[in-house]
């Protein structure tokens, strides 16, 4: 394979330094590699690259916020890898730069999908403007959306305009990135109205488009016929925004036709929600959320690693799952042995 000539410099540049990077500097200068070195180091769990990654942060943040943020969810079999090859490719041939994260709290137990859906984005992987991230293995759900919104932010610094969350898990992994990005879309496959019994509520009210896919070839019909349930489906639930209404659209990834009206409705959605302050209220509630599941998340981290605690959480396990200790009262054990 031929390497384009900019990410050749990236790599030669990211790996010629044999001490400790200048993140910022590389980062900025659209060094990939260390674009890439930067977000692992927001993955660590070590106290003192978790302190270097925030050092980090705090210098990159006048460059970030300027980006779309995408999210991309999807029933299994929607085709959310060759969506986000296509519409990636099509994204980046416009003149974008395109980020692609995941969040995957399953990865502990399957490895996570997106690994191999990197080898299946086939004309996104090897694209000089674009970036591709599997998301961390092992993780919490917690931790992985404190890397993926972390790692949103060097993104951006990085000069990434669009950045596209996909949901790998299911559940609750929608609505955490739903809570992270500006634009959540929902991939759906063609199919009767039966289909329609099997989606969940909550997934349709923070949708705020829905794309029926695969509408090509002999599939066309069914697709059209599934995009009109979905619109009546819609119409029942009361919108998130009142200046928006969800659109149901049907496109083909494979013949790149629908790609450019999602891609406008995006951009439309923008414009009206940042005319009614919409956009920047929703920003700053992330923000808001974003520091308290890191209190969250922190404080879960301190009460497991306390020495005490730690100690005590054996005994305490067996004896709630034997039914000799109740869970509240194994709580107030534990706050006991931490301190509090």
């Amino acid at each position: 394979m031929v390497v384009p000539k900019s990410q050749h410099r990236s790599t030669t540049k990211g790996r010629s330094s044999g001490s400790k990077p200048d993140y910022v500097e590389g980062v900025i200068s659209g060094d990939r590699a260390i674009l890439a070195r930067a977000i692992t180091l927001i993955e660590s769990r070590k106290s003192e690259h978790q302190a270097q990654a925030q050092e980090m942060l705090v210098k990159m943040l006048p460059r970030t916020g300027k980006s779309r943020r995408i999210g991309i969810s999807g029933l299994p079999g929607a085709g959310k890898s060759t969506f986000i090859d296509a519409f990636g490719t099509m994204l980046v041939a416009q003149g974008h730069k395109v980020a692609v994260l995941a969040v995957d709290p399953t990865s502990s137990r399957t490895g996570g999908s997106i690994l191999g859906d990197k080898t299946r984005m086939a004309r996104l992987a090897v694209d000089p403007n674009a970036f591709i991230r599997p998301s961390p293995t092992g993780g919490t759900l917690g931790g992985v959306a404190r890397a993926t919104r972390e790692a949103i932010l060097v993104c951006e610094a990085a000069g990434y305009d669009v950045i596209l969350v996909e949901t790998v898990g299911v559940g609750q992994s929608e609505i955490t990135v739903s809570e992270m990005v500006d634009f959540f879309l929902v991939l759906m496959i063609a199919g009767g109205g039966d289909e329609l019994q099997g989606i969940k509520k909550g997934v349709l009210e923070i949708a705020d488009m829905i794309a029926i896919t695969k509408a090509d070839g002999d599939n066309i019909k069914r697709a059209q016929a599934s995009a009109a349930d979905y619109q009546h489906a819609m119409r029942i639930i009361t919108p998130a925004s009142p200046t928006w209404l969800p659109p149901v659209v049907s496109v083909s990834a494979m013949e790149n036709r629908g790609l450019d009206d999602i891609w406008a409705k995006i951009e439309t959605h923008h414009k009206a929600t940042s005319a009614s302050g919409e956009w920047a209220a929703k920003r700053r509630a992330q923000q808001i959320r974003w520091l308290w599941a890191m209190i969250d998340d922190r404080l879960v981290t301190r009460l497991k690693t306390a020495p005490k605690v730690k100690a005590l959480i054996p005994e305490v396990e067996k004896a709630v799952g034997d039914g000799r200790l109740t869970p509240a009262l194994a709580v107030e054990k534990l706050f006991k042995a931490f301190g509090v």
